[in-house]
């Protein structure tokens, strides 16, 4: 007898028909799954990474200097409170109505020139003669490009606490001949009149500002009454003066802020009468 070795069992594991309809099975099912994933992919649709990497040049906002004038507008004002505030322990050194004007348009002049507004936003002083003439302590304008031309323009009164005026402007030993001939001229008007007037004969994209150096129930402060229609109160009252002005704030519950004044005063309807109070400190 021959020795014969006998074989063991086959595995069923390792037969290849077996491996080949496994593999098949598992090939159908991962191109199934596969499929699935690609559906909800293109189901939500995302953008590619490199879309995002593109943006649009920006669109050139003709309102980019209403924050800048802003930051002009604080710093101005409190740069002027510190001095409206200030109490000499000597009382020595008490700064005139005058003086603080001069401190407010000089410091929102310099902070204008700093951050380059000027070709969009521009401030002209007036000149001593101007001013007993037209009102206005300076005159700001929104300038139309590549004009320059004043699209909007503001016109400032600055109003002071009776106990900080000083001498009238315009007496014998300070006037000029042209200050003599302007007081002449509007002598019977109020300076809140000179300004409505000067205001209302451009129209109504010339708005009159009454800034307020602290008034009867905040002396610390820098309030403001803004309008392109104060000439409705021609015939109505009997005078435009500090008194009435300041009335514009008896009941009021909103004030606007210097940002507000602004982005109202450039979004109006053309032709449409505003007013506004406005807290500036």
């Amino acid at each position: 007898m021959g020795n014969t070795k006998s074989k063991p069992p086959a595995d069923p594991f390792q037969r290849s028909n077996f491996l080949s309809s496994f593999n098949a099975s598992k090939r159908h099912t991962l191109f199934q799954k596969t499929a699935t994933i690609n559906d909800k992919d293109q189901a939500t649709a995302r953008p590619s990474i490199f879309s995002t990497l593109w943006r649009p040049n920006p669109v050139s906002n003709p309102n980019d200097f209403i924050p800048l004038f802003s930051d002009c507008i604080t710093t101005a004002s409190s740069r002027t409170q510190e001095y409206l505030l200030f109490k000499d322990p000597e009382d020595k050194f008490r700064p005139g109505a005058e003086v603080l004007t001069q401190i407010f348009l000089m410091t929102y002049i310099c902070q204008s020139i700093s951050l380059n507004m000027t070709e969009s936003f521009n401030c002209t002083a007036m000149t001593p003669a101007q001013r007993i003439l037209l009102g206005a302590d300076w005159v700001w304008a929104v300038l139309e490009k590549p004009t320059k031309n004043p699209r909007i323009q503001i016109a400032v009164q600055v109003i002071h606490h009776l106990d900080r005026e000083g001498p009238a402007e315009g007496t014998p030993e300070a006037c000029t001949e042209s200050m003599q001939m302007a007081q002449m001229v509007s002598s019977n008007k109020t300076m809140c009149e000179k300004m409505v007037d000067f205001c209302a004969s451009i129209g109504k994209d010339c708005y009159a500002l009454f800034l307020f150096f602290g008034k009867k129930n905040d002396m610390g402060n820098i309030y403001g009454v803004l309008s392109n229609n104060f000439e409705a109160a021609f015939g109505k009252c009997d005078k435009i003066d500090r008194d009435l002005i300041e009335n514009f704030f008896k009941g009021s519950r909103y004030l606007h802020t210097p940002t507000g004044m602004l982005q109202a005063i450039v979004t109006k309807k053309e032709g449409d009468a505003l007013t506004l109070l406005i807290k500036f400190s």
